[in-house]
């Protein structure tokens, strides 16, 4: 048995219809984001198909509230004893080949799908991403989008610079930190070392808790530690996702121009896909994918 977990923030909706499709094949779990109001129609859709959902955590771009959504999720999964593989999507991915085929790819795997980069080596906007967890933020409470957010971000990164905060030292943190996509597929025993690690080492979650954008890297960075767990590591994810702008998103928001692309490359999902820009992609996926 394998379980895909949703992580939805918007358009209730798409995630119903996209985790239904899913539910064929999979046990499925979403975590709406708390801000969200789920119509009573939409619970009596998902209760009626026995999909699994919860609403506990304000979820808050730029913050660890997203990785604490997952660990939720993961942990909620973990329960059912005959699941054997999991699939960590976003409320905008859709299926770019049949519920079936995404299944089969996933029989007796123990591989584990995941990008994954030294943060040390990855420069974001001018910015080393490393510093991310070296320094304090706290976006559970700033709006990380906001102008102000923009700003207070640039001040955080220049005041710690300053005073030399390095929190790594102070947590007693001694691993080579990895960033990467929150969006994975792993098996079993490899959900199960991150979340035993995550709680038996608080000072790690601390480093999450007060970082910025963690959900990017927990995951790489408890599995790339472990000579047992990177060796299975196969360096690919399997999402089409376009890093560019479009439809006034970042990474775009996907449409029909996207189609051949999607339908011609190596990938199980895709992302992102927004009413009403992609209502005819995803209309014609369906379509490719009976």
């Amino acid at each position: 048995m394998q379980a895909i977990l949703i992580l939805a923030h918007k358009n209730i909706e798409q995630v119903t219809k996209l985790a239904t499709i899913l539910n064929n094949n999979f046990e499925v779990y979403i975590h709406f984001d708390r801000k969200m109001n789920i119509p009573e129609n939409y619970k009596q859709i998902l209760d009626k198909k026995n999909i699994h959902y919860i609403s506990k955590i304000d979820v808050h771009w730029g913050s660890w509230s997203i990785g604490a959504a997952t660990v939720l999720l993961m942990k909620e999964a973990l329960k059912n004893r005959q699941i054997e593989y999991i699939h960590v999507i976003s409320g905008q991915d859709w299926l770019t080949i049949p519920s079936k085929n995404i299944y089969d790819k996933f029989i007796d795997n123990d591989r584990i799908y995941m990008t994954y980069s030294k943060a040390k080596n990855v420069i974001k906007k001018g910015e080393s991403i490393i510093l991310w967890q070296k320094y304090y933020f706290n976006y559970d409470k700033i709006n990380r989008r906001s102008t102000f957010g923009k700003i207070y971000h640039r001040g955080l990164l220049l005041i710690q610079s300053l005073l030399r905060i390095n929190k790594f030292k102070k947590l007693g943190i001694n691993l080579e930190i990895y960033s990467g996509e929150n969006w994975v597929d792993m098996p079993r025993d490899a959900v199960e070392y991150c979340i035993n690690y995550l709680d038996s080492h608080p000072n790690l979650l601390k480093m999450l808790q007060t970082g910025c954008f963690s959900d990017e890297f927990w995951m790489q960075t408890i599995l790339c530690n472990s000579p047992k767990f990177k060796q299975r590591i196969v360096k690919n994810h399997h999402r089409y996702i376009k890093w560019q702008k479009q439809h006034g998103s970042y990474p775009a928001v996907l449409d029909m121009s996207d189609f051949d692309n999607i339908i011609n490359g190596d990938y199980i999902f895709a992302r992102k896909f927004e009413n009403p820009y992609s209502n005819e992609l995803i209309t014609q996926l369906n379509r490719n994918n009976k």
